[in-house]
């Protein structure tokens, strides 16, 4: 009997039995955060990602467009990566062509334009899937509209958030967006810009991704911004 085989038995004759899969679900209901409101759990939510220097601008659906130009001026910003297969996408062309800001699109491959997209593009802005309260997380994912590069690349990134999509864990989300059912090519968590520490940690922004990530926080009518900005 060679080697091979002698383990193959001894496997075979071995008292082998199905581990029980974990209760995850269990374990997050067990273990997971839990706010006295909504508007507890969004101060929560801003006091994470602040903490990382990410810059949330409390917004309405109906113009968070006035934002978006109002924060690229600011940083004099000249153009931004923007797509024009979505409805946010057409909403922010619109409102920064009227502001004379250069919009830019992915209308060729990118190895096209690599230099230039590496270098000459000052923003991008993209939507995103939901939001996780306990870590301070917004959560996207990659399409054709919508390439992990547009978050990714450009120094600065706007990311368009509705608060209605919170969700208190990783689990939670996982389970309310249904993404084990449907997984996409890309999950994408961002908690803050891309920052990273050297030996002697010094902590330097913008080395593997954005500089910047600016969120622009879509409230329901019935949250008064001035409410989470107490303790936020």
């Amino acid at each position: 009997m060679s080697a091979r085989d002698n383990i193959l038995a001894k496997l075979r004759k071995a008292n082998a039995y199905p581990m029980d899969l974990p209760r995850t679900e269990e374990y997050y209901q067990e273990m997971s955060p839990s706010w006295d409101n909504e508007i507890e759990r969004l101060k929560h939510w801003a006091k994470c990602m602040r903490a990382v220097k990410t810059e949330i601008f409390w917004v309405r659906e109906n113009n968070w467009e006035e934002t978006l130009i109002q924060v690229a001026q600011q940083k004099n910003l000249k153009n931004m990566l923007v797509s024009k297969n979505t409805e946010h996408g057409k909403r922010a062309t619109t409102a920064l062509q009227a502001a004379s800001l250069k919009v830019r699109n992915f209308e060729q491959k990118i190895d096209d334009w690599k230099d230039e997209f590496f270098a000459e593009v000052d923003a991008g802005f993209t939507s995103s899937l939901c939001g996780i309260a306990h870590t301070g997380t917004i959560m996207l994912t990659s399409s054709v509209a919508e390439p992990r590069s547009q978050s990714l690349v450009p120094p600065v990134h706007f990311c368009l958030f509705d608060t209605r999509k919170m969700y208190d864990t990783f689990y939670a989300a996982m389970q309310g967006e249904k993404l084990a059912a449907d997984m996409p090519t890309n999950v994408i968590l961002i908690s803050g810009p891309s920052k990273t520490a050297d030996i002697q940690l010094t902590l330097a922004f913008g080395a593997h991704g954005p500089r910047d990530l600016v969120v622009l926080a879509v409230l329901p009518e019935h949250i008064n911004p001035a409410d989470l900005e107490v303790a936020a």
